[in-house]
């Protein structure tokens, strides 16, 4: 008895891994965009409800994410200094276990979203599951599939919108748009870690795209993302404690430029991780903004 419980033990700490639980950071950077899309279409009133569902529908997806890019990339990553000790390219989960846990946690988010009762957002659903479940295989063809990886990680911008007005308006495409602009900054960050193994196996990332530019690129990809962030916050009327935000986001990118400018792996991977906390300081100006005007006007 004492045995099987050692050894469930042991499956469910190699599931984690195999889920990322134990390095959230993936989680953040899907969920801040997600905020973003709830407060901005709720004008910073959203449905909690909704926002748990969404919370919830964030870890799952993420989740089921990392086991279909495990998947994908099994051949891959044992090859690859920083990778070859997951559960999956060390052999120490099988691909039927893997293949199963992500249909049943497609099937718990699936399961999630029946209660907000709409075809608009089932659409949408069945989308996002699509761009997560083909990201992985983009790095083969694409020269830039940190772009594809920015639309998957920002669906929930326009199904935080179509949750909460039951459409899409220009304003979430915009936003999303945004995203993908910073995930290809932070995923080219990520990229440069890994750029001497991904020459070696032939796979294609920005890094490798960019070269010498990649951190010109990177600095760029930062400045677009909050100009059409600070666009759709003017549309919408938000004022200084919106834009102390956006500032506290662009020290942040500079803060990174000292981390990468070197490409040192070591400090691009500093860079990345640190990337939580951009996505958290604007959507910390966009709700206490909305906070701060509810407040003032009683």
């Amino acid at each position: 008895m004492q045995l099987s419980g050692l050894r469930l033990r042991e499956r469910a700490d190699l599931y984690e891994r195999l889920m990322r639980l134990d390095k959230p950071v993936g989680i953040l950077l899907l969920l801040w965009p997600t905020l973003w899309g709830l407060w901005l279409s709720a004008l910073g009133r959203p449905d909690w409800l909704v926002v748990w569902i969404f919370v919830i529908g964030t870890v799952l997806m993420r989740s089921a994410g990392c086991v279909i890019n495990d998947l994908a990339d099994r051949n891959f990553d044992p090859h690859v200094a920083r990778t070859r000790d997951r559960p999956l390219a060390a052999g120490r989960v099988s691909v039927r276990e893997a293949r199963w846990l992500f249909l049943v946690l497609v099937g718990c988010a699936v399961v999630l979203v029946l209660p907000l009762r709409s075809w608009l957002l089932a659409g949408l659903c069945l989308a996002a599951l699509g761009l997560a479940a083909s990201y992985p295989f983009t790095k083969r063809f694409l020269a830039i599939p940190q772009a594809y990886l920015g639309v998957a990680f920002g669906f929930g911008i326009p199904m935080a919108y179509a949750a909460q007005l039951g459409q899409v308006p220009a304003e979430a495409w915009w936003l999303l748009l945004a995203n993908v602009f910073w995930a290809i900054a932070y995923d080219t960050e990520y990229a440069m870690v890994d750029r001497v193994d991904d020459v070696k196996i032939g796979i294609r990332t920005s890094a490798i795209t960019f070269g010498r530019f990649d951190v010109a690129a990177v600095m760029l990809c930062y400045a677009l993302a909050l100009a059409l962030i600070a666009v759709i916050g003017h549309g919408l009327g938000l004022g200084a404690v919106f834009y102390a935000g956006l500032v506290v986001a662009a020290a942040i990118a500079g803060h990174h430029f000292t981390l990468i400018r070197d490409r040192d792996p070591a400090n691009c991977f500093r860079a990345f991780r640190h990337n939580n906390w951009f996505g958290a300081s604007v959507f910390a100006g966009m709700a206490l903004d909305f906070l701060l005007r509810r407040v003032s006007t009683g």
